[in-house]
Order: C-alpha cells, then sequence, then structure tokens
C-alpha cells in the first residue's frame, strides 16, 4: 500500500494535469482535481473542485482530507508580471502554506527548465548548478523551488520539484530532441515521486530517456524514474539550426524564452 492514498491536484484542466488525471485515475484512494477553469464530470474515485489558488480560504478548503499534492496551478508560459506575480508566486505560497497547515505532508512542484534557461548549450546542466531564469515565468518557478527548500526544511514537509522539459505528444523542434518529456514519461515520474519513501528535498529534471539530454539528473534513480521514451526516433524531422552566433534562442538551454524581449549581448552571457 502506497504511503501516500488521496492526492490533489491542482492545475487539472491543463495539459499536463489531464494527462496525470487519466494516467493516475484508479491508482490511489482518492484524487481530487481542481483548476480554475471548469473540469470534466468526476470519474469514480474523483472529485472535481474549481477553485482559485490566489483565494487562501479557497486552497485550504482544497487541502482538507488529502496527504499529497501535485501542484501544477498557474501561468504555464512567459507572461505580464502582473499574471505571474498572483498565479505563479502568491498561489504557490498559498499552496504551501495551506498543505502546511493542514497536514499534507508531500509536495510535488512542477517547477520547470526554465529555472536555468542562460546556460549555454553545450554545458551540461545537474541540479547543484545555481540557477539562471530565462524569464519572469523562470524566476516563479525559482522562487517555487526555494519556498520548498523552506517548507522542508523549516516545516519537514517531502517536497520533490520537478523541472519539467518539454511536454508533449512528440518533440516540436530541434531543442526539443534534449528538452522531450513525452505523456507516459510524465505519469510515470509524477507516480513515482508520490510512491516514494522518505526523502527530505529532490529536485528533479522532467525529461525522457533522449540521447541529447543536456541536464544530469542524479535524483532519478532515487525515486526510480526510469523513462521509457527518446526524442530521437524524431531526429530526421528536426536539422540542427546554426550555432555559434547570436541568436539567444539557439544559444542557451532556455530556447524561445531566452529571445523573448532579449535585448542584452549573447557573448557577455558565459
Amino acid at each position: 500500500m502506497a504511503a501516500y492514498t488521496r492526492i490533489l491536484i491542482t492545475g487539472a484542466a491543463g495539459e499536463i494535469g489531464s494527462t496525470l488525471r487519466a494516467g493516475l485515475r484508479g491508482a490511489y484512494e482518492r484524487l481530487r482535481l481542481s483548476d480554475i477553469r471548469p473540469l470534466a464530470p468526476a470519474e469514480p474515485g474523483e472529485e472535481t473542485v474549481q477553485a482559485d489558488l490566489t483565494d487562501y480560504a479557497a486552497v485550504a478548503a482544497l487541502m482538507q482530507g488529502v496527504d499529497c499534492v501535485v501542484h501544477l496551478g498557474g501561468v504555464p508560459r512567459e507572461a505580464p508580471w502582473d499574471a505571474i506575480l498572483p498565479n505563479n508566486i502568491a498561489a504557490t505560497y498559498n499552496v504551501f502554506e495551506a498543505a502546511h497547515r493542514n497536514g499534507v505532508s508531500r509536495i510535488v512542484f512542477a517547477s520547470s527548465n526554465h529555472t536555468i534557461g542562460y546556460y549555454r548549450v553545450g554545458d551540461e546542466i545537474g541540479i547543484e548548478d545555481p540557477v539562471r531564469p530565462d524569464s519572469r515565468y523562470g524566476v516563479s518557478k525559482v522562487f517555487g523551488e526555494a519556498l520548498g527548500r523552506l517548507y522542508a526544511d523549516k516545516h519537514g514537509l517531502s517536497i520533490a520539484c520537478l523541472r519539467i522539459g518539454s511536454f508533449r505528444e512528440q518533440p516540436g523542434d530541434f531543442r526539443q530532441l534534449s528538452t522531450w518529456i513525452s505523456p507516459r514519461d510524465t505519469v510515470q515520474l509524477v507516480r513515482r515521486c508520490i510512491d516514494a519513501p522518505p526523502f527530505h528535498f529532490l529536485v528533479l529534471y522532467g525529461v525522457s530517456a533522449n540521447t541529447r539530454v543536456r541536464w544530469r539528473n542524479p535524483n532519478a534513480g532515487f525515486i526510480g524514474y526510469r523513462p521509457q521514451d527518446n526524442a530521437e526516433a524524431h531526429a530526421s524531422r528536426f536539422p540542427a539550426p546554426p550555432a555559434g552566433g547570436a541568436d539567444p534562442t539557439v544559444e542557451f538551454h532556455g530556447g524561445p524564452f531566452c529571445g523573448l524581449e532579449f535585448d542584452g549581448d549573447v557573448g557577455r552571457i558565459e
């Protein structure tokens, strides 16, 4: 029997949330599914709750009777600060604080590869390397990881931060030959985090078994994550773009996020 059986998924109407809803259905005693948007009617073993994560009282109510949270809710891409601040920062605080105050003991937080976006593509990056966010969105995920560390250290919660790569059915461009994570590998990764033996604080890269992966992922072995898919099967569709130039979307891990609003000097970014 898994230690955690009553699972809350925030952002359950999104692409990843919908995939997890289908993939985790029946694996746990109860799935509580929440989003600010309407959700499809509950299946057996499910509850659906429409809630705004910027409302602390609504978040606290979500936590009742839950022992593990998979926190996906928020703006899923770069956006203006007035969207990022309430939905990715204040709402994430609400989730961690309400979880702590209501006896939830494990949180799986959807972080992002955009926490390390401004490293050069030729660099292999691990979880020990300093963060280098490429966007306001990336900064919000750095905040979430720091908050997770705080709640692990100060309050004893078990926190896993997943730096998710490029989630989609198939890779869509050359960069995603390195960063892609398939739907079935995403389900496996999250389930391994829920079911893992006791841990304090983990950072993992959410990526499939891609031949060209650029990230070291030492904690994958600890939780038993063994991805099954490899983007290399799609490599013939995507010729390599010219590298060594001044295009930040090509030169750095974060790809297109690095180019948004960019008016710096690529040559000065070591």
